[in-house]
Parts: structure tokens; C-alpha cells; sequence
């Protein structure tokens, strides 16, 4: 299928060819990437947008339990959602599960839902190198709304923020060590807290914990782009279905609160500039791949180890051989 054809598929809702085409833009082949991009740039003339939310967690919360209780919710009342889950992947073979399509086993049936695991290919952040593209094919495929669910690693989990319109924070009932290793990073990046396991014994431990951030928050400055009380912590259970209804009536009406105050697409306009630098952060460093530039990077590599320059000034040769210092 040439990226015409993958286009006009795509754009059909045609789930093959949207699976082709993150499949396409996952890869580092150049040819491969020059076809990335000429199919991107066909599907922006769309239009289309979707609710981008983000998701991160330690691991062992229940991201996966969560989603798909959530998603099942939302996909009974006839919403189309795509589920991008980011998996670790290893750093020494380089492999990765990708299991979390089995987790989500109901909703990976569900015709109204859409589920790719991605390997993060040691990508710092909790999303892999290519989620972004990724969320655009499924805006272009129609979807109402994109979930990416991060690695779950904890405080460098805030590249989603980049991607996403809402992010999410989910935790587990007493939380005051995590509250305490995650730290302001991820907590200023964070809409909205969801304390899962909200059930059972843990009930009354969830309410305390709920409590707990909602204080944390408070301390935090409020940001222009939120109304009153955002951002804001709630407990949910992803088993009994407990404040999953009004967990999304916060959020779908934190999401029309600021497309009305114009924050919305303000927020887009800035992720855009943050993904343009980026690319041409890892373009420059491509370079450092190729020859002559290579063979220069690694002698002076070898100059820094051998304590025979610092680091400092040897970068600032490197860069003056490339025509930048």
C-alpha cells in the first residue's frame, strides 16, 4: 500500500492500515521515516482532533485494571477510544512484552476500542520515540479520544505531558512514600490525581490518601490554564467502577473549560514548538553518526576518557567541527 492509499485507509477508519501506518512511523529506516512524514503531513489536512490523555503511575497501581474499566465505560456509550500502552523495554537485548493488550483483554474485543502496545526502546521520558506520531494517525482515524499510558517509572514520567491535553496521575491508597519519590516533577505536571483501589478495606485508606494530595496540591501555584479547584485529587476503584463516571465528568469538563478560554489550543501550539526542537535535538545528534563527524566524536571521546581533555572543551571542538560551535 503506497502512503497515498495508507492515507485515504487511515482516514476511513480502516484499522489494518492504521496499524501499518504506526508500524511505519515506528521505524528508524530512513526511507521509512521520509514516508513517516509525507503520510503525516496528508492526514493533518483532516483536521481531526481527539481528547489526548495522558497516563502515569508507579507500577503495581493498576494502570492497565484502570484503562480498561475506563475505557470500557466510555466505549458502551458508543466513544471510539484508542488505547497507545508504552512497555520498557530492555537495555541490554533491547526486547520488550508488549503485554498489555493481554491485560486488556474486554476492551481489546470491544469494537469501539483500539489497543498498540509500543516499546519505549529505552526512551527516557515513559512514552516511546514515535507516541506522538502515533496519537496523530489515531486522531486522523477518527477516534474520540487517545489514552497513552506511560512505562510507569515514577518522577521522569513527564514527557506525556508534551503529548497529552490532560494528564493523569494515578496512585494507590497510602501513598506518602510515593508522594514523597515523586516530588514536585510530575506533581506540577499532573490535572488530575485518581487514587485507585478505592474499595474494600482500602476504602477507608484511599479517602485519607485523597486527602493527603488534595493538600499537596494546595501547595502547589495554580497554574493560568486551570478553573477552580484543578488541578484536584479523586479516588476510584478500576474493580468495583467506583468514581469512574465522575472522574470523567472532571475531565471532559476540564477539556471544554479550556477550549472556551482558549488554553486548549494554546497548549497545542506549545507542545508543537517543544516537538520541533526535539527533532532537531535528535537530528543533530544523527549526525554524530555519520563520517566524518563519527570518527571525530569518538576520538575525542577517547581524549575525554583519557583524562587528556575535559568534557567541556572537548565538546566545543566537536561542535566547531560541525560548523555550530
Amino acid at each position: 500500500m503506497d502512503v497515498d492509499g495508507m492515507a485515504a485507509a487511515i482516514l476511513a477508519g480502516d484499522r489494518r492500515a492504521l496499524a501499518r501506518g504506526i508500524t511505519l512511523i515506528e521505524s528508524a529506516r530512513p526511507d521509512h521515516r521520509e514516508q513517516a512524514v509525507t503520510l503525516i503531513s496528508a492526514l493533518r489536512g483532516a483536521g481531526r482532533q481527539a481528547l489526548r490523555l495522558g497516563l502515569s503511575g508507579t507500577p503495581g497501581v493498576g494502570k492497565s485494571t484502570f484503562i480498561e474499566a475506563f475505557g470500557m465505560k466510555l466505549a458502551d456509550q458508543g466513544k471510539r477510544i484508542a488505547v497507545l500502552a508504552v512497555d520498557p523495554s530492555s537495555a541490554r537485548s533491547g526486547g520488550s512484552i508488549l503485554g498489555d493488550k493481554t491485560r486488556m483483554e474486554q476492551l481489546s474485543r470491544h469494537p469501539n476500542a483500539y489497543i498498540r502496545p509500543s516499546p519505549s526502546q529505552a526512551h527516557m521520558g515513559g512514552v516511546a520515540r514515535r507516541s506522538r506520531e502515533a496519537v496523530a494517525l489515531c486522531e486522523a482515524a477518527g477516534f474520540d479520544l487517545v489514552l497513552i499510558e506511560t512505562v510507569g517509572v515514577g518522577q521522569s514520567e513527564t514527557m506525556v505531558a508534551e503529548i497529552c491535553d490532560i494528564f493523569i496521575l494515578l496512585m494507590a491508597p497510602a501513598g506518602g512514600d510515593e508522594l514523597q519519590g515523586v516530588k514536585r516533577g510530575i506533581m506540577e505536571m499532573a490535572d488530575m490525581i485518581l487514587v485507585n483501589k478505592a474499595d474494600g478495606e482500602l476504602l477507608t485508606t484511599a479517602t485519607r490518601t485523597v486527602a493527603d494530595y488534595a493538600g499537596a496540591l494546595r501547595l502547589l501555584r495554580k497554574r493560568a490554564q486551570d478553573p477552580q479547584g484543578f488541578p484536584k485529587a479523586m479516588p476510584v476503584s478500576a474493580y468495583s467502577g467506583a468514581g469512574l463516571d465522575r472522574a470523567w465528568d472532571e475531565i471532559s469538563g476540564l477539556a471544554d473549560w479550556r477550549r472556551e478560554h482558549g488554553h486548549w489550543a494554546l497548549r497545542r501550539a506549545d507542545q508543537a514548538a517543544h516537538w520541533f526542537r526535539e527533532e532537531v535535538r535528535h537530528g543533530l545528534l544523527s549526525v554524530l553518526e555519520r563520517e566524518p563527524a563519527r570518527g571525530i566524536f569518538q576520538r575525542l571521546a577517547v581524549n575525554v576518557a583519557a583524562g587528556e581533555a575535559s568534557p567541556e572543551a572537548a565538546a566545543r571542538q566537536m561542535l566547531a567541527s560541525l560548523g555550530r560551535g
